[in-house]
């Protein structure tokens, strides 16, 4: 690996951390300043409130991971969401993997055939205005009369956020190859097969990363949902468990925000890895 990709992990690393830093600090000074039983604008509630059992300190979230889930277990808090973790992981990664399949083939039609893009596009962007929270159910139901595994279903809603960001960019980095580059493959004679895999897919690679980064989020995102409607046992479960105590233990139920937190920035991370892969041996000027 270049140094050039080294300085740039070990800046982003170091801008993370002080993010980090700068977002605790933002929670104690607005703890310490701001209202303990919130406020009102124009009549609306939206001034956070201070108390303890709604804000506790950022220490003591941390501290309680110590703790065990349950009084008298030897289960930490920290072991069971990595426990929890770890399963909500593997099926936002197979969510993920499937809306990339099924994303960059969609983007491949639409690309081919304009009739398709002109038709379908619209309801590919409707098909977003689904609220999750309502299609979770009655995916659950089809899956439970076809006798299927319910992580199944769970990563099939991942997907089905996955696929939007990754079938849009990589509809524009198709088409975002060179008309210079198309005219010379043109003069070589080359089939549309060959022009996508020689041109315009690595052509649409800088195009594609973000949308990738994207749906690696999504994905956890439909995941969680989907626990919290399923009562499939992920961190959006935990979620769903801890909240049960946000009267006696506050901060037990922001361990599992927390945890869906980290297990978002994993799944970003993943995808910067394979970006700085894919991306260390590219010209410069194609990069821009």
């Amino acid at each position: 690996m270049s140094p050039g990709l080294w300085r740039r992990g070990l800046r982003r690393a170091v801008m993370f951390a002080v993010s980090l830093a700068l977002a605790a600090a933002a929670w104690e000074i607005y703890k310490a300043l701001g209202p303990e039983d919130g406020g009102e604008i124009f009549g609306w509630q939206i001034i956070p409130k201070t108390s303890d059992r709604a804000m506790p300190h950022t220490w003591e979230m941390i501290a309680e991971f110590g703790d065990p889930e349950v009084r008298g277990s030897d289960r930490t808090i920290l072991e069971a969401i990595i426990g929890y973790s770890w399963y909500t992981f593997r099926m936002a990664l197979i969510g993920l993997a499937l809306g990339a399949f099924f994303g960059v083939a969609l983007a491949v039609v639409m690309s081919r055939f304009r009739v398709v893009e002109r038709g379908l596009l619209p309801y590919v962007i409707a098909s977003q205005t689904v609220p999750l929270i309502a299609l979770a159910p009655q995916v659950a139901a089809l899956g439970g009369n076809w006798d299927l595994p319910r992580w199944t279903w769970v990563s099939a809603l991942a997907a089905f956020l996955a696929f939007f960001p990754i079938s849009v960019s990589t509809l524009r980095g198709l088409s975002a190859a060179p008309s210079a580059s198309l005219e010379l493959m043109d003069s070589y004679a080359a089939g549309w097969w060959t022009t996508l895999f020689k041109l315009r897919f690595p052509a649409a690679v800088p195009q594609m990363v973000p949308g990738f980064k994207l749906a690696a989020t999504a994905a956890v995102i439909g995941v969680i949902v989907s626990e919290i409607s399923t009562g499939v046992r992920g961190v959006g479960f935990a979620a769903l468990t801890y909240a049960q105590k946000a009267t006696s233990e506050p901060a037990q139920v922001y361990t599992a925000v927390i945890g869906a937190a980290a297990l978002g920035l994993i799944m970003f991370g993943l995808v910067v890895v394979v970006e700085m892969v894919v991306m260390r041996k590219r010209p410069a000027e194609a990069e821009a």
